[in-house]
């Protein structure tokens, strides 16, 4: 039990100190070649232009530490082929941008990957092939629901620890440890790169890191023995990587009500919402930490058994209320900020507007 313990702490502490020592690296032949997210006013909002290329080091550090005190089995093996391919379709749309359409099919590649290593639901109440269109849709949608929320400094490495960590959780309750010791790997690795990634950020991790990130976070709890748990356990894996669904799921409801192209960049992204209620970016990671391990808690109660599905349900319920009054409703909003002044706009207009005319010139936060 000593040496699984010290297996662990290795593991992390090890990825933690590459991470950290690679990223000033990557920092640099960014700037070298170039490799630079410039501010465009809408969506990037940073004063100066910050180099890409975090997610090379994040990446090889999760690799080398995986190479030096990880035995690779053949899942794992995969788990790296897809992952890698992952990584690449993400770099060279750092290095030079691509149609959707293209990112999607490398994106494709990557989860084939994934699925022809085993990554596949395993639910008897569907047929093997339905079981593949489900897991390839998982995967599909958590990467590009981490890819679209990477649009801050250290919010997407910060959601990816916070979901990382309840996997490992997951893992070692269930006394999985060969996915706990991998899960630790990543998360040592994130852990480094964040900071530098931390508000203001020094570097991003661009989409080489958030591709990779998204695949390995929908790859790793289909590894996850869910039905040794409790039968209905696998509900968790939804729940713990939540915040970035329902930021995918959000912006492509809103996407298609202002009728924009979901795969089109819009500033319809939770963490700009706070931002314009006057949030600073510090406040809304420790938002998105505290929901995090809101999810995780529950998660845990629920596999415990010291709540019913019923009362997981309730819980969820009650994320979901929470974080639609902070981010959507008119509640929390920050004296000062642009929807404080958007409010106090709409007031005075609604003032000036003729007793006969019911209308208001103003758009809802939404």
């Amino acid at each position: 039990m000593d040496f699984l313990v010290l297996h662990h702490v290795a593991i992390l502490l090890t990825a933690f100190f590459f991470s950290y020592y690679l990223v000033p690296f990557f920092t640099q032949a960014a700037f070298r070649l170039g490799v630079m997210d410039i501010p465009d006013g809408t969506i990037k909002n940073h004063k100066t232009p910050v180099p890409y290329m975090g997610g090379i080091a994040i990446y090889l550090a999760f690799l080398g530490t995986i190479g030096l005190l990880y035995p690779i089995e053949e899942r794992v093996m995969w788990l790296l082929v897809g992952s890698t391919m992952l990584m690449f379709v993400g770099f060279i749309d750092d290095l030079k941008r691509i149609k959707p359409s293209r990112k999607l099919v490398g994106q494709f590649l990557g989860v084939a990957c994934l699925l022809h290593g085993g990554f596949v639901i395993k639910q008897t109440f569907f047929a093997s092939a339905m079981n593949l269109f489900l897991s390839g849709f998982w995967m599909l949608s958590l990467i590009n629901a981490v890819n679209l929320i990477d649009v801050m400094d250290g919010l997407a490495t910060t959601v990816a620890i916070i979901a990382a960590a309840g996997f490992c959780a997951v893992a070692l309750i269930g006394g999985q440890y060969g996915v706990s010791l991998l899960l630790l790997a990543f998360i040592g690795a994130l852990l480094g790169f964040l900071w530098y990634n931390k508000p203001p950020a020094k570097i991003y991790m661009g989409d080489a890191g958030s591709l990779f990130i998204g695949g390995f976070l929908a790859a790793v709890p289909l590894l996850i023995k869910w039905s040794a748990l409790r039968p209905d356990a696998s509900y968790v894996a939804l729940v713990i990587p939540a915040i970035p669904l329902m930021e995918v799921f959000c912006l492509v409801v809103i996407r298609t009500y202002k009728k924009i192209p979901f795969y089109r960049g819009s500033p319809h992204h939770f963490s700009i919402y706070l931002q314009n209620k006057g949030w600073s970016r510090e406040k809304i990671l420790g938002f998105s930490t505290f929901m995090g391990f809101y999810l995780i808690t529950s998660s845990m109660a629920f596999l415990m058994q010291l709540i019913d599905l019923q009362g997981f349900i309730v819980l969820g319920v009650l994320f979901w209320g929470f974080w639609y009054a902070a981010v959507f409703s008119s509640l929390y909003v920050y004296p000062g900020s642009k929807v404080a002044l958007s409010f106090k706009a709409a007031q005075l207009s609604k003032a000036s507007v003729p007793q006969g005319n019911k209308e208001a010139p103003f758009e809802s936060v939404i």
